[in-house]
């Protein structure tokens, strides 16, 4: 039987992060099924920030030691979900971390994974413990944190809880609000760095061509391989769609019968049983998007369009599964981890192009794209080039308020100086020359 820490180490160093943990995977299942019901969603998102560390050794070690600790606290300690924290229950996670648990506190520092020999593979070390205290003339001391270090702390947080509102998993940054008190106030703007981050990250048109050719010649040079990449690229495009919500993970697993044709109208729509908070919607589907359902399908051998309630995967593997819950099993849906990597590699590829075109500015805004930008590109696109009613978008985007959609209106700052370049001072000064 494996022999855990007290607490479990959730990020592997960089090399092994993106390979997926078995053991944390079946720890992530558990507390999603019973404690915390988007503990794999957080925990996804969580690999998708730490990602973007990777290029600063120093910051992805401060940074993974951080969220390990706060999402210990978040799943075990007060069981709840990263969205519903406060800024009223935020400083109960202070508190926790200047008085943490005896069981919780090393005086040695060690590495959070090793490798078994007997499993051949990485397992959590059973010696890590998330806080790290002093010795003196070999004596235990009592463990404190100092201001400095708590400031530390909610800078990343604040930063983390930044990019989950870019993500639009949250709408809020308790971390931010508690650093402007007098106690947490940090001058620091390094570890602040999205808080004046205005932008929502997408393509512009131009750019999403790139993306959206490279996917079609990846689909017509090896359909095999690449009919499932078009499909998936076409989907979140349309549909607006997180990765979460077009992966398998724990108590969901998408089907082909979520596409569905309304009795009534004829209309189609893709329903999403379970997005961000539980909630659930149907999204308008496009003429375009339903030809490319229907290609999809016959690529795959199905009928033209699902049957009501059809239950074949969306998005099934090309190789059986070597391990985890799905291991042996080849008709299955794909994980938000290897949908990731297949939309990133077009990302890479679409950039290339772009950049062996001459237009190195764009190629290299493209490779800061992560999976989610899809969703805000076919937001941004829709309102900004197809004219759709905010209303409309509003209800197939799952916003809870139209504010939230009307971030995307000219959100770019050369959509904004266009709009402004020829505005005159005086409507009737030319009238009177």
């Amino acid at each position: 039987m494996l022999n855990l820490p007290p607490a479990m180490p959730l990020f592997d160093a960089i090399d092994h992060l993106e390979d997926g943990n078995p053991t944390v995977n079946q720890y992530l299942a558990n507390v999603t099924l019973n404690r915390v019901s988007d503990a794999a969603l957080i925990y996804e998102l969580a690999v998708d920030w730490l990602l973007e560390q990777r290029f600063s050794e120093n910051n992805y070690k401060a940074y993974r030691s951080e969220l390990t600790t706060f999402l210990y606290w978040t799943f075990e300690e007060e069981q709840i979900a990263v969205s519903d924290i406060t800024r009223r229950i935020l400083p109960r996670y202070i508190d926790y971390c200047c008085r943490p648990p005896a069981e919780l506190v090393a005086y040695r520092n060690v590495a959070q994974f090793v490798f078994s020999k007997e499993l051949g593979e990485r397992v959590p070390n059973h010696m890590w413990r998330p806080f790290l205290g002093k010795k003196h003339d070999g004596v235990e001391l009592t463990y404190k944190i100092t201001d400095k270090a708590l400031k530390t702390k909610l800078a990343i947080l604040s930063s983390f809880f930044s990019y989950l509102i870019n993500e639009e998993y949250t709408e809020r940054n308790p971390a931010m609000m508690l650093m402007k008190l007098g106690r947490y106030k940090s001058g620091s703007q390094s570890l602040t760095m999205r808080e004046d981050d205005e932008s929502i990250r997408s393509f512009t048109e131009l750019q999403w061509s790139y993306v959206v050719s490279t996917a079609e010649s990846l689909a017509q040079n090896d359909p095999d391989q690449h009919e499932r990449t078009l499909f998936l690229i076409n989907l979140m495009y349309s549909c607006y769609l997180r990765i979460s919500e077009a992966a398998a993970r724990p108590g969901f697993s998408p089907v082909m019968g979520q596409f569905r044709r309304d009795t009534k109208t004829g209309v189609w729509g893709f329903h999403i049983p379970r997005s961000k908070g539980g909630k659930k919607r149907t999204v308008a589907v496009s003429n375009q998007l339903l030809k490319a359902l229907q290609r999809y399908r016959h690529h795959l051998g199905l009928s033209v369009l699902p049957a009501p309630n059809e239950e074949t995967p969306l998005f099934i593997r090309h190789r059986v599964a070597g391990r985890g819950r799905d291991a042996g099993l080849l008709n299955a849906n794909l994980g938000i981890r290897q949908l990731r990597e297949e939309i990133v590699r077009v990302f890479e590829l679409a950039s290339a192009e772009a950049a062996a075109d001459g237009l190195q500015q764009d190629a290299q805004e493209m490779r800061q794209m992560t999976p989610h930008s899809i969703r805000h590109t076919g937001i941004s696109h829709d309102i900004n080039l197809n004219n759709r009613p905010l209303s409309h978008v509003q209800a197939d985007a799952g916003h809870d308020s139209i504010d939230t959609t009307s971030q995307y209106l000219h959100t770019t700052r050369v959509e904004r100086h266009e709009s402004a370049a020829n505005k005159p001072l005086d409507h009737l000064a030319d009238a009177y020359k």
